[in-house]
């Protein structure tokens, strides 16, 4: 399934390609570029579940947390986010890439993932996606890709 995120956002958001709006082109489309059915239709509504995030995250306690505060994750969401992950989460928090609300975006696009295994590089595409798909973030997303891809060594902490 990440597979499939990453090559749609790869080939249509990220390049700028135009996306096709119909579903059924674009599993055909995914079929032939050798993914299988059940996969595509997970990754599809995946997708449109983050899309639906935008409405529903606007509620007005999520837009500032206090600077005291701090996130603690469910046994799940640690089962699924190793200690790398959750101190990337912190970290971006930090330098205000992520806020409150778009950390809880990624956490809810991270669980609802269908596989056994994650990895930090997985979290940073959702993290680019999730900035990407919710509006006001263009700024954090900008910032996110330089993290990134403007890093020679991969890991900035």
């Amino acid at each position: 399934m990440m597979d499939i995120l990453m090559y749609l956002f790869e080939t249509y958001i990220h390049s700028d390609a135009e996306l096709l709006v119909d579903q059924d082109e674009l599993s055909d489309e995914l079929l032939r570029a050798g993914f299988r059915q059940d996969d595509i239709y997970k990754a599809l509504t995946w997708l449109e579940k983050l899309a639906a995030l935008q409405e529903t995250e606007q509620q007005p306690y999520m837009k500032t947390s206090a600077v005291t505060s701090f996130r603690v994750y469910t046994p799940q969401e640690m089962a699924r986010l190793d200690v790398a992950c959750r101190g990337f989460l912190t970290y971006l928090e930090q330098i205000h890439v992520l806020n409150a609300q778009t950390r809880e975006m990624v956490v809810d696009r991270v669980m609802e993932l269908d596989t056994n295994e994650f990895a930090l590089d997985d979290l940073q595409w959702i993290i680019l996606m999730v900035l990407f798909n919710a509006p006001g973030n263009e700024s954090a997303y900008s910032q996110m890709e330089e993290l990134l891809y403007g890093l020679e060594d991969g890991y900035i902490h």
